[in-house]
């Protein structure tokens, strides 16, 4: 499944994200991944949780790609429950046009390997194009 946090920036999408990684964490049997733009979160988070630094990564520019490293993290552990990506909009020049085509081949990665994804973006909600509400929206402050 595809969960989505969609707000303005200071609408607390991340730290509802963070919340709820941690308590999956706690209680899921498999592994929990959360993809950041960069280290800032990293003591706000359990230590179970494999945190992914995006700016380690710089070669990743566009959503194909993204998706591309996706699937490596996703063949380096078989037992990935969740993946937590937070702020797509400030990963890899990835766009609010990009972001149906992007969430819908998530959906497909989802489906396949039986991870659930939980996105944030930071923007309007009307600035988006309509195809979003064919994924998940979960309750964020500012919505």
């Amino acid at each position: 499944m595809v969960n989505l946090f969609v707000g303005h920036k200071g609408t607390g999408k991340t730290k509802m994200m963070i919340d709820l990684a941690n308590s999956r964490a706690e209680s899921c049997d498999g592994h929990i991944v959360f993809i950041n733009k960069n280290q800032r979160l990293i003591y706000d988070l359990i230590h179970q949780i494999r945190v992914v630094f995006m700016e380690d990564y710089d070669e990743i520019t566009n959503s194909d790609e993204y998706i591309g490293f996706l699937y490596g993290i996703i063949s380096a552990d078989h037992d990935i429950e969740a993946i937590f990506i937070d702020s797509i909009l400030k990963h890899a020049d990835v766009s609010t046009n990009d972001i149906p085509d992007f969430l819908t081949r998530l959906q497909v990665i989802s489906d396949q390997h039986n991870i659930d994804f939980i996105v944030s973006l930071s923007a309007d909600i009307n600035d988006l194009p309509q195809d979003i509400y064919n994924f998940n929206l979960l309750e964020s402050a500012g919505c």
